[in-house]
């Protein structure tokens, strides 16, 4: 295990350890024929060549939209590849107006705009030939995403495909829901027992009601006098934010199966943004990040799923199913390795019951690897992979081992919600998605200041500045290549990972209530 563990810290900078059963690709699979070829965002509209022209690790060309009518909303997008961690840019990235439509017959069907409709609807929606919150007609959804890759590119570029269909179809199941409540307040559902002929706003979406599958049915002349208990009351935006959970689990599972027939190589971290209904959800598996900067000020809208972060789901899930620890990881976390020499001797731990610190008395079985090595950026689950939730990693190993790590592994998003309604947004205020390349060197305070800085010194109505400044966003954690390479402000390392950002204003939104 020692020599095993040694190798797989090695690999700390680079990450997953990829050869033989440790890599994300059992044997045989690199025959197999990929779920979708490697290519850049569609919306970019490159050329085979500008493709390859894009993968130079040595000049690393920024790629930013040549059209922002592709966009809605007025986007801005920039991406920049790795300089020489991957052979390929395993940053991907979707964005999609999408529409459930609801039939005369009462059933919806989900579709996927075609991309001339999307296209005339840029960037405020109009022209698809429904109204946002229309109980006859249908629903609109303004789809942003971004996925990192890892161990190859493959389920990244898949997640970017499928993903959005999933959430369409967990979508169509609270349609007539959703429809029903969408001009309600935020807590406003559907009343039962309440019937439809009764005054007012029906106002509860209960339990009994979403059991029957319909939210306040008519009661009817034999109906039972009211219960004498309390029901839960569900939130309507809670049904948004279980089927965007639920469409994570169903993309997770879909990699899962097709692995046998497609080569769907490694695992990627995932974060989209979902505009339905006057709010954005933000749901995020993985270390991307989104922020809002609202009237120079910061919201963040995501948090990081990193070793460190995700600690004590980690340390339960070993101390509960010890057996997939392999017999060589121990659950518990200590300052430093322990030696064998420090056995019977006192030292400090803490389990997943603790946030602090207190000790122990040393025993053979603390002598196994730790479940989570490593502090910061270098902090890895068995020595091996440096995020704790994303999609994909199914055959993932600890090297040189048959011990898996995907039990450890997460595709659950946590899913916040914005509300657009409760805010006048300026043409400065905006969204900013970016993968950890742009994380890793620039925090959340430096960010806002680029974009803001940049936004106000361009045309307000130029739509293209939303792209220069992701570009220029780019550009700063990129940095410059010189001879002690790639160095940003202070002389500072830059970022030698994939960068992607989008920066989505917000006054669009505002447009679309």
């Amino acid at each position: 295990m020692l020599s095993r563990v040694k190798s797989a810290v090695a690999s700390f900078v680079g990450g997953i350890m990829v050869s033989g059963a440790a890599g994300g690709e059992p044997p045989g699979s690199a025959e197999l024929p990929p779920r979708f070829p490697y290519t850049r965002p569609t919306f970019l509209a490159l050329s085979p060549d500008e493709v390859e022209c894009s993968a130079d690790h040595i000049a690393r060309p920024i790629l930013i939209l040549k059209e922002t009518k592709r966009l809605p909303w007025a986007t801005g997008y920039a991406e920049v590849i790795n300089a020489g961690k991957s052979a390929l840019n395993e940053d991907q990235a979707c964005c999609e107006v999408l529409m459930l439509k609801k039939r005369p017959g009462g059933s919806s069907t989900p579709n996927k705009t075609p991309t001339a409709k999307r296209r005339s609807s840029l960037p405020n929606g109009e022209g698809l030939g429904l109204r946002e919150g229309s109980e006859c007609e249908g629903l609109i959804i303004h789809y942003w995403a971004l996925f990192d890759g890892h161990a190859g590119s493959g389920a990244a570029v898949v997640a970017s495909r499928l993903l959005q269909q999933h959430i369409v179809e967990q979508l169509q199941d609270v349609l007539d829901v959703l429809l029903n409540l969408g001009s309600l307040p935020p807590t406003v559902h559907g009343e039962e027992p309440n019937n439809h002929n009764s005054p007012g706003p029906q106002r509860t979406l209960t339990r009994a009601a979403s059991l029957r599958g319909s939210a306040g049915a008519p009661s009817s002349p034999c109906s039972p006098p009211p219960r004498f208990f309390t029901e839960k009351k569900i939130q309507h935006e809670s049904l948004v934010i279980g089927a965007l959970e639920n469409a994570f689990k169903e993309m997770d599972a879909q990699i899962e199966r097709e692995k046998a027939v497609y080569n769907i190589s490694g695992g990627c971290t995932a974060l989209v943004v979902a505009f339905i209904l006057g709010k954005l959800y933000v749901a995020n598996a993985g270390d991307s990040r989104a922020i809002i900067i609202r009237n120079g000020e910061i919201v963040p809208v995501s948090s990081e799923f990193t070793p460190e972060s995700e600690r004590q789901r980690l340390q339960f899930l070993g101390f509960m199913q010890p057996h997939l620890l392999g017999g060589e990881f121990t659950h518990l976390e200590f300052p430093r390795r322990v030696q064998r020499k420090e056995v019977g001797k006192r030292m400090l731990y803490r389990d997943f019951t603790m946030t602090g610190w207190a000790y122990k008395t040393i025993e053979d079985e603390d002598l196994r690897f730790p479940l989570i090595y490593g502090e910061g950026k270098k902090a890895r689950v068995m020595a091996t992979i440096g995020v704790t939730r994303g999609l994909g990693d199914h055959d993932l190993k600890v090297h040189d081992s048959n011990i898996y790590i995907k039990p450890f592994l997460s595709c659950c998003p946590e899913v916040r919600v914005y509300n657009l309604m409760q805010y006048e947004h300026g043409t400065d205020d905006v969204l900013v998605m970016g993968t950890d390349g742009l994380w890793d060197v620039l925090s959340n305070e430096e960010v806002a200041e680029s974009v803001t800085s940049f936004l106000a010194n361009c045309d307000p109505d130029d739509l293209h500045r939303y792209t220069m400044a992701a570009q220029d966003l780019v550009m700063r954690a990129r940095g410059v290549l010189r001879d002690r390479g790639w160095r940003i402000t202070n002389d500072r390392l830059g970022s030698g990972d994939d960068i992607s950002v989008y920066i989505i204003p917000l006054m669009y939104g505002n447009r679309q209530l």
